[in-house]
């Protein structure tokens, strides 16, 4: 059964990708680049809407054969819902940031307060810190909105946003598996499966985007089976960060640098680590490709990690630490190294 809902979500994703992808469509909406873009062509962007329609339409079958799925999951679709259509409105009129950021953080605040996902600890390699209700509040209304932003600012090149969420919310189905949690584990298989049928037209070269409609709501996703996971004790938040963490960190990173330099952070850029080395000649294909294995290895190490003694994860977590501050420099020093070709003509 569980085959049978993954075929139909994915077919159901390819089949609407497919039809998004003709002009002669009724959502055929259209991005046009301009000096931020990484791609040259017009392309249209209601991919988000095919696989979260494939995800939607698996899920509702599924409330017919797992009837132990709790209503609290229900608060993830309904909050899901809101990002999907203020995501929808934005890629067919931009809208305002403001506009788009109150939606989000009142999808927030229903997924925190009535569906009691609430950041309640905070838990690390043989620690376990009862935050204070004030930081409850504070910590967990960030975590999910900067995971909605940061997966759309993270959506800028082809098969990117989509490849890394299959390799996410493939290790969180893993995971519900070892734990023996079905319906996560069902959840996330679905989703995977909704976005393998849009992936098939969004890989290099992208005939489709998925667009904010996409992108802003698999942020929200992320954040929310996160916190599930967290609350019901498949694995500790920061296995969800690791996981995620190619994602997490060149988002937070490259907003910090923005900061600093006294840009305007909600403005459209390609000051990404992974935009610069699409600049650098690696090409769409090949910079995915790397992003693909970056992504597989933190899943895998994440995997691997809760069988590990503590002491032994937070050697692992210090070394993703260091292995990213090296990614960074060697980034830098490419960009060192095309600016010095660049003047000298060698």
């Amino acid at each position: 059964m569980v085959l049978v809902l993954m075929l139909l979500a994915f077919f159901v994703a390819l089949v609407l990708t497919r039809q998004f992808t003709h002009p002669d469509t009724f959502l055929y909406v259209v991005n046009v680049p301009n000096q931020r873009s990484l791609h040259t062509r017009p392309t249209p962007i209601t991919g988000g809407v095919a696989f979260l329609s494939g995800f939607a339409v698996a899920m509702f079958i599924t409330y017919f054969f797992y009837t132990e799925i709790s209503t609290d999951l229900l608060w993830i679709y309904f909050g899901a819902l809101l990002i999907a259509f203020i995501s929808f409105l934005d890629d067919c009129y931009e809208l305002s940031a403001l506009k788009r950021l109150i939606i989000h953080i009142i999808a927030t605040i229903l997924l925190l307060s009535q569906g009691g996902y609430w950041l309640t600890h905070l838990l690390l390699p043989n620690v376990a810190w009862l935050l204070p209700k004030s930081l409850q509040v504070v910590v967990s209304l960030f975590f999910v909105v900067w995971m909605i932003n940061l997966y759309n600012f993270m959506d800028g090149m082809d098969g990117f946003a989509g490849g890394m969420a299959i390799v996410g919310f493939g290790a969180f189905a893993i995971l519900g598996g070892l734990k023996g949690d079905m319906v996560f584990m069902l959840v996330n298989l679905l989703l995977i499966s909704a976005i393998a049928g849009f992936l098939v037209f969004n890989f290099p070269p992208a005939k489709i985007f998925m667009g904010d409609t996409g992108s802003s709501t698999l942020g929200f996703l992320v954040a929310a089976l996160s916190l599930w996971g967290q609350r019901y004790g498949i694995f500790p938040l920061w296995i969800a960060v690791l996981i995620f963490s190619p994602f997490i960190v060149d988002a937070t990173v490259t907003l910090f640098k923005r900061l600093f330099r006294g840009e305007k952070i909600w403005q459209a850029h390609k000051s990404h680590y992974y935009q610069k080395l699409v600049q650098l000649g690696w090409g769409h294909k090949r910079t995915v490709l790397t992003e693909y294995g970056l992504m597989s290895a933190c899943s895998i190490s994440a995997l691997i990690a809760l069988y590990f003694p503590p002491t032994t994860q937070w050697i692992l977590i210090i070394a993703w630490c260091v292995i990213y501050i090296f990614l960074m420099y060697l980034v830098f020093l490419l960009e060192k190294q095309a600016a010095l070709k660049k003047l000298t003509g060698f």
